[in-house]
């Protein structure tokens, strides 16, 4: 697949954005494609964080003066890598910082609506816009905050994990034409008031990969609000590695347990609280009462 990437062009919504992309061995197409829909819609600063052995990918760092490579030959972890890019961002002194993954792509528009959104309301800190496979069907990238039964019935005996329980943990009820305060924000695309990271911290670096997203969320949505915002749409081409990789299912596993070492297994008040305030919000209990709900 050939890409083409836009040069360097100023535009005033780049002194604002930055972005970072943590890439381990990954496919140059996917990481281009990804590349041009950020440069297309005027991001200032994107820095290409690579945890791969060797530095093969530094050469796509020549498409745009805008690109930054930043090579972490050691693997430090998918936190720790964006951790490096959002410091690096905060001293250039972008307002607003994308988290992405290279899977993502995207038509021109979103970037400008979010950060339109940021500037209109300074409460939200962190904004995830409606996600698509590449078929068009929707991916729940706004979640309540898990329980250990949610994440590990449904990894592992999704037959027993009832089908209500499930719809209700992936917000899977409620219609996605509408804003809504969300905790849990999946790491596809997390898009962030930069100034944020000072209140709530950065990316917890003890996680190697995978529950990072859950917890820099709720770390979020203590100071301020977390939006899931339906006026833009991303693609994602969501591989889930550890359904396919026991290695990955492995590191997966291990990073969940530290998650919930953290936060609690079966005591975590504020999980309680955070979703017991979002399905308020969006009518949950009513909708289960309506003559109509299943």
């Amino acid at each position: 697949m050939c890409v083409i990437v836009p040069r360097f062009c100023p535009d005033p919504m780049e002194l604002k954005i930055a972005a970072s992309i943590v890439t381990y061995n990954t496919d140059k197409d996917e990481l281009a494609r990804c590349i041009a829909s950020l440069l297309h819609d005027r991001v200032g600063r994107i820095y290409i964080c690579d945890n791969s052995p060797g530095d093969s990918l530094r050469e796509i760092c020549g498409l745009s003066e805008k690109l930054r490579y930043m090579h972490n030959p050691a693997n430090p972890g998918y936190g720790s890598a964006h951790n490096a890019a959002i410091r690096a961002s905060l001293r250039e002194g972008y307002a607003y910082h994308l988290v992405i993954n290279s899977d993502v792509y995207f038509e021109p528009g979103v970037m400008p609506e979010l950060a339109s959104v940021m500037e209109k309301d300074r409460e939200v800190v962190q904004i995830t816009p409606n996600v698509v496979y590449p078929d068009g069907r929707t991916q729940y990238a706004c979640r309540l905050l898990p329980t250990p039964a949610d994440l590990i019935m449904r990894r592992f005996f999704p037959f027993l994990l009832p089908k209500k329980r499930k719809s209700r943990y992936l917000l899977e009820f409620f219609n996605r034409k509408r804003c809504a305060d969300v905790p849990y924000h999946m790491g596809c695309f997390m898009f962030f008031r930069s100034s944020a990271f000072e209140k709530a911290g950065m990316f917890d670096e003890r996680f190697f990969m995978y529950p990072e997203d859950i917890d820099i969320t709720r770390r979020m949505h203590r100071i301020g609000k977390t939006l899931f915002w339906p006026g833009a749409t991303i693609v994602h081409a969501h591989r889930a590695e550890s359904y396919r990789s026991i290695r990955m299912l492995c590191i997966h596993s291990v990073n969940m347990i530290r998650y919930f070492n953290k936060w609690g297994w079966f005591r975590d008040g504020e999980r309680k609280e955070f979703n017991r305030r979002v399905l308020s919000e969006l009518g949950y209990e009513a909708r289960q009462n309506a003559p109509h709900a299943s």
